[in-house]
């Protein structure tokens, strides 16, 4: 984006990236110069699911089973036992907050093979989101942006695809950055002069069909 800016002397006002920028760092660094689209991900729910399949937790018993206690700020299972804090984790635009069980409760439930049958106590994470973040999984969810997202590969993958099948650019001839990246321009420029002179002889062509 630094790049765009000393090539163009401005921010673009819309930047459309695929799920391979879906970091929370990546757009709290776009707050402010560009609207940012890019599909939502959360990282720290999808990492906490894959925990409680890593732990082999049944279903009846994943954590949105578990009641919270804003006041004691514990949460309850099932079972009835309780998960008090214990620490909090602090993450780029985000944090996560820590229960556990004590393992005494843990070892005698009947529950446990279901619950948390591959650690000594069920632990429960509980994560809470920057307000910048928050706001853009809002705008994500709305039919505008996912419209608007769904054109970033008409326009950035056909001409990964040319370059491919037309410049037959599958792996680079050359060895170094330096070199690299020269085949790299020479097959971008190729493929701008390509475009470029397909776009003129349309016009020309409606203008000759037209007139």
């Amino acid at each position: 984006m630094e790049q765009i800016r000393e090539s163009f002397g401005r921010m673009p006002s819309q930047v459309a990236a695929d799920s391979g920028y879906a970091r929370r760092e990546n757009i709290l660094a776009m707050q402010g110069s560009s609207e940012f689209i890019y599909p939502v991900g959360d990282y720290a729910q999808n990492r906490c699911a894959g925990q409680q399949a890593r732990w082999g937790v049944a279903d009846e018993f994943t954590a949105e089973h578990f009641l919270y206690d804003a006041e004691q700020d514990r949460y309850r299972c099932p079972a009835g036992k309780q998960l008090p804090y214990y620490k909090i984790e602090w993450m780029v635009g985000a944090k996560a907050r820590y229960y556990r069980a004590n393992p005494a409760d843990c070892r005698g439930c009947p529950n446990k093979a279901r619950c948390c049958p591959k650690v000594p106590s069920r632990r429960i994470r509980q994560v809470s989101t920057d307000p910048a973040i928050a706001e853009h999984q809002a705008r994500m969810e709305t039919a505008e942006a996912r419209h608007i997202y769904r054109q970033r590969a008409q326009v950035a993958e056909f001409p990964n695809a040319w370059i491919k099948a037309k410049i037959n650019l599958r792996q680079f001839q050359l060895r170094g950055r330096a070199k690299v990246t020269m085949e790299t321009l020479w097959a971008a420029l190729t493929y701008n002069i390509q475009q470029w002179i397909r776009l003129c002889w349309r016009a020309a062509l409606e203008k000759a069909t037209t007139g």
